[in-house]
């Protein structure tokens, strides 16, 4: 039997079959909201997710490192002006799926209180190890007190869980009234799914282990009303038809520009592939 079984935004309409074809199988579309799933089943899905379980983790390596402070940087800008904060404000983070803890080692450099939760236990023992507050095992294993943080982060987290819905709930209770939730995940109506299909390696298990639900701006707002949150901003970026090694040298140029242009305008229609999400408590 598939991991999923019904919609993880909380329709409680049922699947069809899409045209974009994996390995295992054909991904289904909830006919309600238009959320796509895979129909990956349990043994497969968690040999996936073991790719997760390193001491490494998700660390950037130390060419990318200034990258990501700059990234982070601009997303805890957002959060303190959402809340209200002045810039350099510090605020209690927790950052749900933390991997071995780079956002937190970020968050750190900007002066927040940040701590993190990872099911994984070797990245998470790697984490402590460098001095940041981990709990390793799952957000409801945690038992954090209610009204506790003032933002909580999901990066690339949610296109991994069976039942979103539970954890998002959790957090609106660990969350102080008018918290910030921040999301970021993959955006399946985007321009690139639409050109690239199956092709589109976010989609493949051997490259992202443990994708098996993926969410547009249509279905993540469905889920946030679900769960007692109201979407403040919704971005999304980045536009790309084609992979280095699908594609002749001179046709992947070509895409490449192609989908260089349409950068902006996939901004403004959300239809880039790179979707952030800020909610609100409410």
């Amino acid at each position: 039997m598939p991991v999923v079984t019904s919609c993880p935004a909380g329709c409680a309409a049922g699947f069809r079959e899409t045209d974009i074809a994996l390995p295992e199988g054909p991904l289904l579309a909830c006919t309600a909201c238009g959320h796509l799933v895979s129909q990956i089943e349990e043994i497969d899905y968690l040999a996936a997710l073991d790719k997760f379980d390193t001491e490494a983790g998700t660390l950037p390596n130390p060419l990318s490192q200034k990258r990501h402070d700059q990234r982070a940087r601009r997303l805890f800008a957002r959060v303190r002006e959402l809340l209200g904060l002045n810039p350099g404000a510090s605020f209690r983070l927790l950052d749900v799926g933390c991997s071995s803890g780079a956002l937190l080692l970020s968050a750190k450099k900007e002066g927040i209180d940040a701590e993190g939760v990872e099911p994984a236990q070797r990245a998470a023992e790697a984490a402590r190890a460098v001095g940041l507050t981990v709990f390793a095992g799952t957000l409801q294993e945690a038992r954090y007190p209610p009204d506790r943080f003032h933002v909580v982060t999901m990066m690339e987290v949610i296109e991994h869980l069976r039942q979103p819905i539970d954890v998002m709930k959790e957090i609106w209770n660990i969350l102080v009234p008018g918290g910030i939730l921040v999301i970021g995940t993959g955006n399946a109506d985007s321009w690139t799914v639409s050109f690239m299909r199956e092709r589109w390696d976010y989609f493949h298990m051997e490259r992202y282990g443990g994708h098996i639900s993926f969410f547009t701006p249509r279905s993540l707002e469905r889920l946030a009303g679900q769960c007692g949150f109201r979407i403040e901003r919704l971005e999304t970026k980045r536009v790309r038809f084609a992979e280095s090694f699908q594609a002749p040298p001179v046709v992947y140029r070509t895409l490449k520009i192609v989908a260089e242009v349409l950068n902006v305008p996939a901004m403004w229609c959300r239809k880039g592939h790179d979707l952030l999400a800020f909610l609100r408590k409410v």
